[in-house]
Parts: structure tokens; sequence; C-alpha cells
């Protein structure tokens, strides 16, 4: 039965979220103008916040208000279109105020009984996926909580079936006893790779490094190299590959990667945290090539695709391969069987439905938007790098996607630029690590950056560069403190 929306603005609950959308509607619409992090008067406000356990409560709409004016003013402005200094995608505004709407819905996506809308969103949004990356249709998409849980479920599902095809059932029995498993991956592997074998039980020092070309592409000519270098080359070996390397957005060799595994049955894992996009876009297709050969891939709705916060996404060449390693069974649980059931294919059980978000992104988008927004954020990197290197500053990669690496004369004098930079306001970018050199990185990936985004931000960078550099070694301590220096090898991001 159809129920009316309350109408009276003085009810409780519609009088709070209309407070909510309209102080959600003033925030993003200050966007433009505001600094994109925080200042110091700011970051004062952040003590309203330190108060006694309230022995009653306090009012809704009152914690609403405390939550506007002191946390507002010190977020990072990553939804608007001068962030640069992580792969964050903003988010798009049907996935928003789709994501506004499950979030009253409050689903528990984890079975399709628990959620038919859920479920149905789920179903579509996976095979959308699919066809949009140019994906085996008789593969899956599952929706965890980032690339990083990605990356574990598809090691784990490497894990299992290498060591199944051997003869050892790992979930009976565990891993003590189990034969080795040989690990291969670029020198330049993303940490979370490393995290995630970790977890898994293989340990971080389990990798065999293959080693890296000038991009920081893995040298598939040398796998044989490093397969024998191990001692049991003939070991069930899992290959580690990226789409989309962290700081230069190169792409490893993926037709030569497959070509090698496939002769000794090996599995391939691609980590495409936001590389993985670039097989929605003609003029970028050609980096990918061979990428769909793979068994596993990992990626993040919340970078490219541009949904909300948390969204990734684990894609299986075979379902089933997921569905030995994360299935879970009770009496209560209803399995449909013939559905691709999240509790069965992920590690959690009790999930949010992630897959609306990105429903209504990839609907809104459509097959040429996903690509126009590919294209465009990669052709305002261009643009970064052009400006950049007219001025005279030494762009250190080959920028083949959305990814920029700039630095400005010593790694002293590039980090004084960040914390300048930072310290003005208009845009963020951070510092990064690069072939042993000190850079700045700026990732570009928000539906929301515009051409004039772009253009202010190159000249906050240079303006940024002459400030630092008329500032001298005195400052330069203070500025290096100041600079807040994540290294983007370090996060998932």
């Amino acid at each position: 039965m159809n129920k009316t929306p309350p109408s009276d603005p003085n009810d409780p609950i519609s009088g709070l979220l209309i407070d909510a959308a309209t102080r959600a509607e003033q925030y993003l619409e200050s966007l433009s103008s505001r600094r994109v992090g925080p200042d110091g008067a700011a970051l004062e406000q952040l003590d309203r916040f330190d108060e006694a356990f309230p022995e009653h409560g306090e009012s809704a709409a009152s914690t609403l208000a405390l939550l506007d004016e002191a946390g507002s003013p010190n977020t990072m402005a990553s939804p608007g279109g001068r962030y640069f200094g992580f792969v964050n995608g903003g988010t798009l505004p049907a996935s928003l105020a789709a994501h506004t709407l499950a979030s009253a819905w409050d689903q528990n996506s984890a079975l399709s009984v628990m959620s038919p809308v859920a479920s149905k969103l789920q179903q579509v949004a996976s095979t959308w996926i699919l066809e949009a990356l140019s994906f085996p249709s008789e593969g899956g998409a599952f929706f965890v909580g980032s690339a990083t849980v990605a990356n574990l479920c598809g090691v784990v599902a490497a894990r299992d079936h290498l060591l199944a095809e051997a003869g050892y059932d790992v979930a009976a029995r565990g891993l003590i006893g189990a034969p080795k498993i040989n690990v291969l991956a670029g020198s330049s592997v993303h940490s979370t790779s490393a995290k995630a074998l970790s977890i898994a039980g293989l340990g971080r020092a389990c990798v065999h490094s293959v080693p890296v070309d000038e991009e920081g592409r893995m040298r598939a000519d040398l796998l044989s190299e490093v397969a024998q270098a191990t001692g049991k080359p003939e070991a069930p070996t899992m290959v580690l590959a990226q789409a989309g390397e962290v700081n230069s957005g190169a792409f490893d060799p993926f037709d030569e990667i497959a070509n090698w595994a496939e002769q000794r049955n090996a599995w391939v894992h691609v980590d495409g945290a936001f590389g993985l996009w670039a097989a929605a876009s003609e003029s970028k297709r050609h980096l990918v090539a061979g990428l769909d050969r793979a068994n596993s891939w990992a990626t993040d709705g919340h970078k490219w695709l541009n949904v909300p916060y948390d969204s990734g996404v684990i894609l299986v060449r075979d379902p089933s391969t997921l569905r030995r390693s994360m299935a879970v069974s009770a009496a209560y649980l209803v399995d449909e069987g013939a559905i691709l059931e999240p509790m069965h294919h992920t590690p959690q059980s009790s999930q949010r439905a992630r897959g609306i978000d990105a429903w209504a992104a990839l609907r809104s988008l459509g097959r040429t938007g996903l690509q126009e927004l590919v294209d465009r954020t990669c052709a305002h990197a261009r643009r970064f790098a052009e400006a950049l290197t007219s001025a005279g500053f030494e762009v250190l990669n080959d920028v083949v996607l959305n990814q920029v690496l700039v630095r400005f004369g010593t790694d002293e004098q590039t980090a004084r630029v960040i914390a300048t930079l930072q310290e003005d306001g208009t845009c963020w970018c951070g510092p990064t690590v690069w072939r042993g050199q000190g850079a700045m990185r700026i990732s570009v990936s928000s539906w929301a950056t515009t051409n004039e985004d772009v253009e202010r931000s190159v000249a906050a960078m240079i303006s940024a560069a002459g400030v630092a550099g008329a500032a001298g070694g005195e400052a330069s301590g203070a500025h290096e403190t100041s600079a807040r220096s994540t290294n983007a090898d370090d996060a998932d991001v």
C-alpha cells in the first residue's frame, strides 16, 4: 500500500531531512569558491566535538547543526573540481541522489531475499560493468568496500583455486602444510597487494619481484627468469599485474603476461583500482590490450566511476572461484542458487547496497558518458603536464592516463612548493617518491573538474613555485613539515 510522504514541515523526520538536504546543497554550492583544504580557523572548530558523552542525549536537529557548522569547514573539498591529491573522484549527482534514497531504505544486500531491489540493481550494475569494460559476459562483478578488499578477494580466490588444482583443500585444512605458491609481481606493485597477501596468509615477503621499466611496467620478458629463481618454478603460480601504476598511470603488458601464465596454468590477478576504467574508452583501450585474459580484477567505484565512498568491485572470470572461498551456510540462510548472492561471493555477510550507487552512475552516464568522463579527465592531465613543462618544470612520467608527476628542482624545493600550494588552498596535491626522487603527484579523476579548474590550479602551482623559491632555505624546514606527506605508495589511493 502506497503511503503519501509527510508534508508537514514540522514533522520531526521530514524537517530533519529537509534541513540535511539544505545544508548538503549549500555545502556543494560552496565548493567552487572555498578553499580545498581547511585553514587554521576552521581546524580550531574541531574542538567543538570534544564534549563529554551526553547523559540524556541531544536533539537530532542540534546534532546535525553541529556536524555542519564544525564539520563542513573541515572537510577536504574532494567533491569539487580542484582536488588532485589522490585518485578521488567526486560523486556524480545521480549517484549521490540514489545513495541518499538508498540510505533511507537502509537495505542489507547480502541476499536477494533481504532486499529484492538491491539484488536486482546489483545484478544490473554487475552486467553493465562487465559490458563497459568488454569483459567476459559469463564473469561476475561483486561490490566490496575498496580495491584493497577487492584485491584480497582476488588473491584468496587465486590461492584456493591453485591449491585445489594441486589437490589441496585449503578451506578445510588451512595453510599449514599447504604446497608452496609462487607469487610474481612487478617491483612497483601497490602496497595494498602486499597487504592482501598478508591477510590471505601468504605473507608480504612471499612476492618475487619482477623488474619494471622506467614507467613502472612489469618486464614480462623476465617472468621466466624470476620464476626460475624461486627454486620451484613448477609450483602453483599467481601473477599480480597492474592497470594504472599508482604514480605514473602506466599499464603492465597484459598480453605478454597472459601468454606466459597460460602456458603454466598460472592465475593472473589485475589491480586496476582506477586504471581498469581505461577499458571503457576507445582512445585508451590500446593500453589494456590483453587485460580481459586475466582471471580476476579489482577496481574502485569511488575513484573513476565517481560514486560515494566506499565502493570497491571484485571481478572474476568464473564466479564459482569466489564462491568456493566465500560461501557460508546456515539453516536460516536462503540460497537461491541461480542468483550470484553477494554473501556467498564476498567477505561480508551484512553489507550495504553499494550496487545502487554504481547503477545510478552508469545509468546517468551511459556508455558514451563513461567514455567521455575518462577521456576528459585524461585531457586535463595532459594539460597540466603541458602547462607545467612550458613553465620550466620537470614532468617525470609519460602522461598516458590521468596521472602527472612533476618536480620543482630538488627534493627540498619540491616539498616547499607542495606545502605552499596546500597552504594557498586553491587546489590540493600531495607528495610522492618516483624512482628515488621527490615529486608532486597530480591525479585527475573527478567529473566535476573543468577547464577553468585546471587553469586556476596551474596558475596556483606556478605561483607556489615562485613563493617557495623566494622563501629560501631558512623556511624550508617549516614548509616541509606542513606538507601533508602521505606517500601515495602507502595508501589505497
